[in-house]
């Protein structure tokens, strides 16, 4: 019996044994995954996805030289697996133009090919083409910047020249040469305006309050203007402008100028648009017949043009280019924009614009040649000085400048009225700004009540009373 109950406890303990050993083999199979109850519901597409994904990149090489793997050939059946046909495309040769496909030999020692570059100097001589434009523009700049220093140059000289040959004329008319009161200028020289432009200014004579000289040069400095130049040719100007005192001239507006210039000074000129509109031939006057004549009063004209002024007028007929002579001279024209309530200033002016170039002789044999024409000029400002209207012809010059500025006040009557309207207003609203500002209520009040009764009374409309006689 005690060996019976030994070999029981025995077998219990050797099925307790194998029971153990068992049960700890199956949990170390599946410790590792907690989910492996699940493993057969997976799909094996996920599966063939996730090794993919894991496993390291094929290598392009060994997919082109080695036999594509899962491809079974038999009796002509072909059998492809679906890695394979993922990858189909590392296959295709013409995806992969210029690969080698043969597999180097490990046991050959080749070096690595070398780039070797060589410099190689590039000749600038050899492509002059592709620089044409640059060159051009180089050129273009090298061409303007030589012409505006020369340009520039020969403007000067002339200027230089003109009042070395006139400063004895100039000195022996006026007591200060070259003095406009605003700068100081060395040795009585030309003031420059640009460098085309030169002026100066004379002052201390009788018969006139100064004379200002304005020398207008071609611009020789700019090699467009120099091109325009050659198209459609013009002179180089001399313009002498002298400012008349009340006492200096009689109220007249005379002009003689080129036929040219005549058109285009009564389209532009406000005294000579209002005042002589009409252009008479010069060949009434014996003048050459390539002047016009614009003259307010015939008195005039045929008192200022005397046998003088014929001679030089028919000497030097391609030098002058206009004589104009008014008291009314006001300048251009305004703009049809441009709105005026008053008249313009007028003063009292003797202008006269001479060219500087006459037929073959060149600039400089010009401008010593007309020293007599200089002399003429100061000759006509002494006639202006002397010369006086008959009491018919100084009746008819008040009554034009009379119906002048009638038609001007009935042309801005609205402009005027317009303008004294705003006046009106900002004067009232100063004084309301001026009431406010004040710290009395009662005189506020006052104010507003006034203010209340004018806008009343303006609303009112106005009534017209009629007297009637009693039988």
């Amino acid at each position: 019996m005690k060996l019976s109950l030994r070999l029981s406890v025995c077998l219990v303990l050797l099925t307790f044994l194998v029971s153990y050993c068992v049960h700890g083999q199956f949990n170390d199979q599946f410790k590792d995954d907690e989910f492996a109850d699940f493993e057969e519901f997976e799909d094996p597409d996920e599966n063939i996805m996730k090794e993919s994904l894991n496993a390291p990149p094929p290598n392009v090489k060994d997919t082109w030289e080695d036999e594509p793997v899962g491809v079974n050939i038999e009796e002509d059946v072909l059998i492809e697996d679906e890695e394979d046909a993922d990858f189909e495309h590392f296959k295709d040769e013409e995806e992969f133009e210029g690969f080698k496909t043969a597999k180097p030999d490990p046991s050959s020692k080749q070096e690595a090919p070398t780039i070797t570059i060589q410099d190689i100097p590039m000749h600038l001589r050899s492509n002059w083409d592709s620089y044409y434009l640059e060159l051009l523009m180089i050129a273009g700049l090298v061409a303007y910047i030589i012409n505006f220093i020369t340009g520039r140059n020969k403007n000067f000289k002339l200027a230089t020249h003109w009042i070395n040959t006139h400063r004895s004329l100039l000195e022996d008319n006026f007591s200060l040469v070259g003095d406009d009161g605003k700068q100081e200028i060395e040795n009585s020289s030309l003031i420059k305006e640009s460098e085309n432009t030169f002026t100066l200014w004379c002052s201390g004579r009788s018969c006139c309050e100064g004379m200002l000289v304005e020398l207008k040069f071609l611009k020789r400095q700019d090699l467009v203007a120099l091109i325009a130049q050659m198209i459609r040719p013009s002179p180089d100007q001399l313009s002498i402008s002298f400012d008349l005192g009340k006492e200096d001239m009689d109220s007249f507006v005379l002009c003689v100028a080129a036929k040219k210039t005549a058109s285009r000074l009564v389209k532009q000129i406000n005294d000579l648009s209002l005042y002589c509109p009409e252009r008479k031939p010069g060949d009434k006057f014996n003048l050459p017949s390539s002047f016009n004549v614009m003259s307010e009063i015939a008195e005039v004209s045929s008192s200022l043009i005397d046998s003088k002024f014929l001679t030089l007028m028919n000497k030097f007929s391609d030098l002058i280019d206009f004589i104009h002579i008014s008291d009314q001279y006001s300048g251009p024209k305004q703009t049809e924009e441009t709105t005026l309530t008053k008249l313009p200033d007028v003063k009292r002016v003797m202008l006269i614009n001479l060219n500087l170039q006459m037929g073959t002789l060149g600039i400089m044999e010009t401008m010593d040649e007309m020293k007599p024409l200089i002399q003429f000029v100061f000759y006509l400002l002494d006639r202006v000085k002397r010369f006086r209207l008959s009491r018919e012809a100084k009746t008819k010059a008040d009554k034009n400048r009379h119906r002048v500025e009638e038609a001007f006040l009935k042309t801005t009557h609205v402009a005027r009225a317009e303008a004294a309207a705003l006046r009106k207003e900002e004067k009232r609203r100063l004084e309301k700004e001026k009431i406010m500002q004040e710290e009395d209520p009662e005189k506020q009040r006052r104010w507003e009540e006034k203010e209340l009764k004018r806008q009343m009374k303006k609303k009112t409309p106005k009534m017209k009373q009629l007297k009637v006689k009693a039988l």
